[in-house]
């Protein structure tokens, strides 16, 4: 077995492992209902992995999911408390919405919490690294300021589908 397909494997053992340990906790919010409160969508999808104040004194509720965080599900709810709109934001549509000068909230906001980041103390940033499905090995990068601002944003190879003797050979 090659080295990608094992950490693919592993990668899938681990979701399913969380989904199970996670109980009666749903992957996706596709069965919640619109007027679904907030506590039946913790109930279905467990606990959130962020929270935020939406501009007409509603909530989001941000539902990262599977160890690699490929998917990350933004459930919005009224003054409430009552589910009016979800939806996947890894997606290349999301990714185009994020700009320089965006404040870390913002990104946050639309993408939620990186799969990963990576802080580099010498140009005073952090790049957040976002995992989603996609037909090559590319993960969405964001560099973000120490001042919590955004510099920029795109695709980079993922160094996770690097083999172990990929470098060997340049």
């Amino acid at each position: 077995m090659y080295l990608k397909d094992f950490r693919r494997l592993a990668s899938f053992t681990l979701t399913v492992l969380a989904m199970l340990a996670a109980g009666c906790a749903s992957y996706s919010p596709t069965s919640l209902p619109v007027r679904a409160s907030i506590d039946e969508a913790k109930r279905m999808l467990g606990p959130p992995t962020g929270e935020y104040p939406l501009p007409n004194s509603g909530r989001r509720l941000e539902f990262a999911r599977g160890p690699m965080g490929k998917h990350t599900f933004m459930l919005d709810f009224d003054d409430e408390g009552r589910l009016v709109w979800w939806e996947q934001v890894l997606t290349l549509a999301h990714f185009a919405k994020i700009e320089p000068g965006m404040t870390e909230n913002e990104l946050l906001m639309r993408l939620g919490h990186p799969a990963s980041y990576l802080p580099i103390a010498r140009q005073k940033l952090r790049v957040w690294n976002y995992q989603h499905f996609n037909s090559e090995c590319l993960w969405f990068q964001v560099s973000v300021s120490d001042s919590g601002r955004v510099i920029d944003a795109g695709e980079s190879h993922d160094p996770k589908c690097d083999g172990p003797n990929d470098n060997a050979r340049e």
